[in-house]
């Protein structure tokens, strides 16, 4: 009874966080594309060099956010699936899908620490270079570029919004990171009560063979 009891509870649990799940990993892929396709980024990012970090950080973002929300939100529905169903085998596949986001979730929050200002200090370079370019009037082109930019004002509106963003961002990550870990411990926990619920059932029955 108590063992029932406890899974009872455990499948809530796992349900609402399946959900806080899915809704962070909505939030990361909205994020994620919103700074991907932005006009002021996309200006900065298709400055045409021979070694544009700016340009690499930039698809590097988009690409490792959209497939952490995707793992996030495939670890939420096999969670929800596993909980109605009581399946072992889903189960243990949302455990799994939780431990590979936290494996992602990780690195970014340590590179988000220690590279702070490197995707500001990327775009000034970007931009530095550029305008040295038309300074010596050698390409019409990057005059183009250089007034486009000046024109969407985006060093200052990246700015303002990397001050604004990538701390939301470093919340988002913690958060997610604890929903992350309190989803593997919810799955592992419900793993083990179905298998032992199951072995309780057969308590008592046994099985006559012919002879």
């Amino acid at each position: 009874m108590e063992l029932r009891c406890g899974l009872r509870t455990t499948k809530y649990q796992l349900l609402v966080t399946s959900l806080c799940v899915m809704l962070l990993g909505l939030s990361i892929a909205t994020l994620s594309t919103v700074t991907h396709y932005g006009l002021r980024f996309t200006l900065i990012s298709n400055v045409s060099l021979d070694s544009n970090a700016y340009k690499v950080i930039h698809h590097t973002a988009f690409y490792f956010g959209i497939c952490l929300s995707m793992t996030l939100i495939l670890a939420a529905l096999l969670s929800s699936a596993a909980t109605v169903q009581e399946s072992q085998c889903l189960t243990a596949t949302g455990f799994f899908c939780f431990a590979l986001a936290f494996c992602g979730l990780i690195p970014a929050a340590c590179w988000r620490y220690t590279h702070s200002t490197e995707v500001e200090d990327s775009m000034m370079d970007v931009y530095d270079f550029v305008y040295e370019e038309v300074r010596r009037n050698t390409s019409s082109f990057r005059r183009h570029e250089l007034t486009a930019i000046h024109e969407a004002d985006c060093l200052q509106e990246i700015q303002d919004f990397l001050k604004k963003h990538m701390d939301f961002v470093f919340l988002l990550l913690g958060i997610t990171i604890g929903f992350t870990v309190y989803g593997m411990f919810l799955t592992s926990f419900l793993w083990f009560s179905i298998h032992f619920s199951s072995n309780l059932y057969r308590k008592g029955k046994y099985i006559l063979r012919e002879k």
